[in-house]
């Protein structure tokens, strides 16, 4: 691991408890699994605006509950996505006082949106096998939100100082974040540090994660019978298809770029030449300027020869570069070392990993702020239905957190 921090006080060995902080979240062991049932049996599909909110209310209960009501409280409406709330509690000095001095908080930024539609509970309860706890969104990441509330009550049971922490929930990360990323931003802005407890991998965090441009394709075409007039049809189904040959060749795999056409769908018949016919594209970037690339040559797609020629047929390209790749900063190597040091106290050596994933420590990442990624559970699936945390690794992950916490309010 690298950091280009400085030698001084900041490179010091940690002095806080991190053994009695993971006392207490071992303590507190079956206290924690009941807070991530009541959150997980909560069903927030990321298309469901009624159930995110529902979620979003129960969540919000729970951190009050576990907390003590915040200091100040903002909610953001997310128009058809789920709403971004952002609750924020003061800190506890060496001396026991109030700290709330908003620009030394440290920001923790959790989805409670899920990929699982409504009705999964239904067969897939949170069940214990083991080591194994599954259910749908327990990995990604309802368990970050509840190891944020837990991190933080360790800290204030034990008398531990620790800076204001702010807990913004947003409701449509795995959509592309279009209602939580300003708020994202915007709050990393004015944090000192921002933490993203995302799955880990394999108790790892993550340094690295692929940028992502999203591209819909559609072509309108005209309708006939097959086998009666085909002539009097104009396939929006071929003429896509001979487009995906110029989509599949953006890619650049030397360069960390690869594109994947999704989906594709089309027509209404076997019989029937294709009026309509549609793509998504996903494209995942390790470069900036080849998320630039790619993005600009999708929008410039154009009908090959012969469809070229056929005014009965229409391309409409839509590209949204979602998000910039995330890749070390200095801002961000200096947090590492910090929670290297740590972990180190805790007998655990901290290796980063690279991802082809994203989140929203993207955004914060690509404005040059410090933030930390996968700090959340340890386990495999996210997104398929063997989704699951070890059990065994609730009590060193959320002891992790609130250590780093702790060392925040040791050496700001």
């Amino acid at each position: 691991m690298t950091s280009t921090s400085s030698a001084g006080p900041a490179d010091a060995q940690p002095t806080v408890p991190l053994q009695a902080l993971r006392q207490h979240a071992a303590a507190h062991h079956d206290e924690f699994l009941e807070d991530l049932q009541r959150i997980v049996h909560c069903e927030t599909p990321s298309h469901d605006k009624a159930l995110l909110d529902a979620g979003l209310e129960e969540i919000r209960t729970l951190a009050a509950e576990r907390l003590g009501e915040p200091v100040a409280e903002t909610r953001i409406p997310g128009g058809v996505h789920g709403d971004v709330l952002d609750l924020r509690w003061p800190g506890q000095g060496h001396d026991g006082g109030t700290v709330d001095d908003p620009a030394a908080a440290v920001l923790s930024v959790c989805h409670y949106d899920t990929v699982w539609p409504a009705g999964t509970l239904a067969g897939w309860p949170l069940t214990a096998d083991g080591d194994r706890l599954t259910g749908p969104g327990v990995l990604d990441m309802k368990f970050g939100i509840v190891q944020t509330l837990w991190a933080l009550r360790a800290l204030r049971e034990l008398g531990v100082p620790h800076p204001p922490v702010r807990l913004l929930l947003t409701g449509d990360e795995e959509i592309g974040s279009a209602a939580g990323r300003p708020a994202i931003e915007a709050a990393a802005r004015e944090s000192a540090l921002t933490l993203v407890p995302e799955p880990s991998a394999g108790g790892q965090p993550k340094d690295r994660r692929k940028g992502m441009v999203f591209a819909d394709l559609t072509v309108h075409g005209v309708q006939a019978h097959a086998g009666l007039e085909p002539e009097k049809g104009a396939s929006a189904i071929h003429a896509l298809a001979a487009v995906v040959p110029a989509i599949v060749g953006l890619a650049a795999p030397e360069e960390g770029t690869t594109v994947t056409v999704g989906t594709f769908h089309g027509g209404t018949s076997r019989n029937v030449i294709a009026g309509r016919a549609e793509c998504q594209v996903d494209v995942r970037v390790t470069d900036p300027a080849e998320q630039e690339r790619v993005a600009g040559a999708l929008r410039g797609l154009r009908l090959p020869a012969p469809y070229d020629a056929e005014d009965r047929l229409d391309l409409v390209v839509e590209v949204d570069a979602n998000r910039p790749p995330m890749n070390p900063t200095p801002a961000s190597q200096d947090a590492m070392a910090r929670l290297g040091r740590l972990a180190a106290a805790l007998g655990r050596t901290i290796v980063p990993a690279a991802v082809g994933g994203a989140s929203d420590a993207n955004f914060v990442s690509a404005l040059g702020l410090p933030v930390l990624d996968g700090l959340g559970a340890v386990g495999e699936g996210p997104h398929a239905i063997h989704e699951h945390i070890l059990l065994s690794e609730i009590a060193p992950q959320t002891a992790l957190l609130a250590g780093l916490l702790a060392d925040v309010a040791q050496r700001p």
